[in-house]
């Protein structure tokens, strides 16, 4: 396989050469990544500054190219200019932190697979629930094997995958679990600040997320200790809305 990794959390994240030691020896892997960390910037693309893309030496000399941009612009670059073949296959990640629920909607990590998917390619976002993450070969050995099937039997145009998989040994996983994305909003704050200068500032926060009320959910698999994989839609079309905004009548 012709292989594109990247994430959002920077070239020097140990999650993204996770994932290359496994695949390396294998397949062919081209590495594209935020030059620092670029999470939470969603779905963002740089429009009013150049890109850069420098070539970087990384664990022990391995290359990789570090872009001043964020995660989509790393796969836009890497398909329209970098890569001399289109890969067979985009995976982001690993993120130490799941990315399930409404935070998709946040995730650069997410947002990187679904630039994928937008042109036409495979793609996996992959994160694990944790931060201080002791189980990569695991979780890196199950994506091989996930990312394996996903190019021999193909998913729709326009979906790719988002995998959580719980930070512990592989032993201790319940099992797999095909999830919806949760819905339920969870409990923000703003936390208003004065500075030494006297000047007002904000801190954003929230609750952690809980997804207990449904099984089906992709926080709960995650909670049950279960891998949980969504398939995501590019087409945020509502196509049952299409039906009833039509009976609404609306005129010019």
């Amino acid at each position: 396989m012709n292989i594109l990794l990247t994430n959002d959390d920077g070239i020097y994240a140990d999650g993204l050469w996770a994932l290359y030691a496994r695949f390396a020896n294998q397949h062919s892997v081209a590495v594209i990544a935020p030059d620092r960390e670029r999470s939470a910037v969603g779905h963002g693309i740089t429009l009013h500054k150049p890109l850069r893309a420098t070539m970087v030496a990384v664990n022990g000399g391995h290359m990789g190219y570090a872009v001043n941009g964020t995660p989509a612009d790393c796969i836009k670059l890497g398909l329209l200019e970098i890569l001399d073949n289109k890969p067979d296959i985009v995976i982001s990640g690993i993120n130490p932190g799941a990315n399930v629920g409404v935070n998709i909607n946040y995730s650069g990590t997410v947002a990187a697979a679904k630039e994928a998917a937008l042109y036409g390619i495979q793609a996996i976002s992959v994160s694990m629930h944790g931060h201080q993450i002791e189980n990569y070969d695991d979780a890196t050995g199950f994506i091989q094997k996930l990312a394996e099937n996903v190019c021999n039997k193909g998913l729709p145009s326009g979906t790719f995958l988002n995998v959580n998989i719980p930070d512990m040994p592989w032993e201790d996983i319940a099992g797999i679990c095909i999830s919806r994305q949760g819905i339920e909003f969870f409990t923000e704050y703003i936390e208003k600040r004065t500075d030494p200068r006297n000047r007002t500032y904000y801190w954003q926060g929230s609750d952690p997320q809980t997804f207990y009320k449904n099984p089906d959910f992709d926080g709960a698999a995650i909670g049950r200790n279960f891998i949980s994989i969504t398939p995501i839609k590019c087409d945020m079309t509502d196509y049952d809305a299409i039906e009833d905004l039509k009976r609404w009548n609306i005129s010019k």
